[in-house]
């Protein structure tokens, strides 16, 4: 009898595992970003078409794409907006500094006894921890990497003391986090981990100090170039991960770790939290140490607000779509998938796991 049950829960596992391969395999499109301050965009058969004071200046097909962001303040049409929204393109606005406006949605997907299970959940926070601890550990784990991958390869360059010692903080936050069964003191835990990891963030800079110097994060408004750069970029990892949770049939308004808010995707910032270490702050530190960018890309504003210039956002963004087509092998799955698609699988299983196909919600734990 325990050799059927064994026989049965592999087959189970076997077949949840072919379904997430198969979304696996879905096409990596291309996302489209508009930085020209006065173009407007507009439908033509089957394509998007920029237009500058009524000239034509560009066209892509809307089957290449899986995203639109915008940094006009002309806007689009209409007929665009209800394109996308049928084609499931995320339409995204943004003023001239990056900050996020409004974005476009079609019909809600899925159906609606799995938003149900969602909406029970969330509103029983014995439940609602399980899963939110996990969003919490997948954070911790992949910020205490960061650290040690920068003990690893610049051992000579940076306070490797330092980082171990927050390396260690981070460990002991691990533990309390899986043992936690209280959403706000989780939050307390979380907390306290992320000024121990951005107590030694300005460690891991190793190019032009000076001006890529970090004290600590600065949101409203961002005060120097680190910030403003991580600011814009989990701005843009959480409308891929709302999208991408939209996709599967879930809410992105109604989340486990974060309050609900009106206007305020907090599902989305619940299930970018264990991606942020590894897609965001990474990348911006390799970017500065990489020299994507430099101190010319930046400008200070009179508030003291320090944000990004055109071609230092567009330098940035190239890299952000090809770090996407990097091929990565997912730690769960096994299998080798491009790091753009991993907002949606992590979205799928979390589907699962409302559905009860899998006993809790694995995190991205990276390596």
């Amino acid at each position: 009898m325990r050799c059927v049950f064994r026989g049965f829960l592999k087959g189970r596992l076997r077949r949840i595992l072919q379904n997430m391969w198969g979304i696996a395999m879905r096409r990596l499109l291309n996302t489209l970003y508009i930085f020209t301050e006065d173009a407007y965009l507009t439908l033509n058969g089957e394509n998007v078409v920029a237009k500058r004071e009524g000239v034509e200046i560009g066209r892509i097909p809307l089957h290449t794409l899986e995203g639109i962001h915008s940094f006009s303040y002309a806007g689009a049409s209409p007929a665009l907006m209800g394109a996308c929204a049928t084609r499931g393109i995320s339409l995204s606005f943004y003023d001239r500094k990056g900050r996020f406006l409004a974005d476009v949605g079609g019909s809600v997907r899925g159906n609606v006894l799995l938003r149900r299970a969602q909406y029970e959940m969330s509103a029983d926070e014995a439940r609602s921890v399980l899963i939110a601890r996990n969003f919490i550990v997948g954070k911790l784990c992949n910020s205490k990497w960061v650290l040690e991958r920068a003990c690893r390869d610049h051992s000579l360059r940076v306070d490797s003391e330092a980082l171990k010692r927050s390396s260690r903080r981070l460990s002991e936050s691990v533990v309390c986090a899986k043992q936690c069964d209280s959403i706000d003191s989780l939050r307390g835990i979380e907390g306290d981990a992320a000024a121990a990891y951005f107590s030694v963030f300005d460690e891991l800079i190793l190019r032009d100090k000076d001006f890529f110097s970090f004290k600590g994060r600065a949101r409203r408004p961002p005060t120097d170039a680190v910030n403003s750069m991580l600011s814009f970029f989990y701005s843009i990892l959480a409308r891929d991960c709302a999208s991408a949770l939209e996709g599967v049939g879930l809410d992105s308004y109604i989340g486990f770790l974060h309050c609900d808010r009106p206007g305020r995707r907090s599902l989305a910032l619940d299930c970018m939290e264990e991606l942020r270490p590894v897609f965001v702050d990474r990348f911006v530190l390799t970017a500065i140490n990489n020299r994507i960018v430099g101190p010319g890309d930046f400008r200070c504003r009179e508030t003291g607000e320090v944000i990004l210039c055109d071609a230092g956002r567009r330098a940035l963004l190239e890299f952000w779509q090809a770090k996407k087509r990097d091929v990565i092998v997912h730690p769960f799955l096994k299998e080798k998938v491009p790091r753009g698609l991993v907002p949606l699988l992590q979205a799928r299983l979390l589907t699962k796991c409302l559905r009860g196909d899998l006993d809790g919600y694995p995190p991205f734990l990276w390596k």
